[in-house]
């Protein structure tokens, strides 16, 4: 049996970081993957990259990672208002002027996916890591998206696992691509979000994924996926928002979860 803990969209939380590293610990999985958006949003974007670094976990590019590394002042996101549009600016020049110049280079060399493949019987099981989608850093692929849409992108990519996150909103579904009798289970996971959750429940989030000797992408059932949620210090998060440049919603954002 291999436990494979997935993580996301940390966005310089720094005490969500840490809450999320003690429980994930105590699971003890095999292996740990982040899934990008270590930076934005709040006053601890160099912090939370040490911290990555020093455990060594592969880690890929985010949208605002991606931004960040190149001294962008755009971070790929799709605001909806000219008012998150406007505190979208604030958050990246706040970004780009607290990051030091050795955790920029290591943000520009992140990879943009991470492809592992499976061989624990007969059948080969891909697992596609992602920060939007393999075609896109910063698409967003909500809950709702056509599953026609969902499989093309996912049978493109030669994925039977993928993992995502950007959104902040965790879900799984579980996908039919086969034709005929032959059933071929595909698996979309949002893994939601440590450091910034937008699904009105501001504890951080992240996901186990399970598989052994009998996962195969003709059982939807032998591929287990646990949504982990922990508490953490938001009020902290917040307050540090609060004594910053960074615009006051992101502080109502953490209390709110979204």
């Amino acid at each position: 049996m291999t436990k494979i803990a997935l993580f996301s969209d940390i966005h310089a939380n720094l005490p969500a970081l840490e809450a999320f590293f003690a429980d994930v610990e105590a699971r003890k999985p095999d292996f740990i993957y982040c899934l990008g958006d270590l930076v934005g949003y709040n006053i601890w974007p160099n912090e939370v990259i040490d911290e990555i670094r020093r455990r060594n976990i592969p880690t890929i590019a985010g949208n605002y990672d991606f931004g960040i590394g190149r001294e962008s002042d755009d971070c790929g996101c799709a605001y909806k208002t000219e008012e998150e549009k406007a505190n979208g600016a604030v958050s990246i020049s706040f970004t780009n002027k607290i990051i030091r110049p050795e955790q920029r280079r290591y943000l520009r060399t992140l990879p943009a996916h991470i492809k592992v493949e499976f061989q624990l019987n007969n059948d080969k099981l891909n697992l596609l890591l992602v920060h939007g989608s393999p075609r896109k850093i910063n698409e967003y692929l909500f809950e709702d998206r056509d599953e026609k849409s969902l499989l093309r992108i996912m049978k493109d990519a030669d994925a039977d696992i993928m993992c995502f996150g950007h959104t902040h909103k965790p879900y799984h579904r579980i996908l039919n691509s086969g034709e005929g009798d032959q059933s071929h289970f595909r698996h979309a996971i949002n893994i939601g979000s440590v450091g910034k959750p937008k699904d009105a429940d501001n504890r951080g989030g992240y996901v186990m994924l399970t598989i052994d000797e009998h996962s195969s992408v003709l059982n939807k059932d032998s591929i287990e996926v646990e949504f982990i949620r922990f508490a953490y210090d938001h009020e902290k998060a917040a307050r540090a928002v609060e004594e910053s440049e960074l615009p006051n919603a992101y502080a109502e954002n953490l209390r709110k979860g979204c």
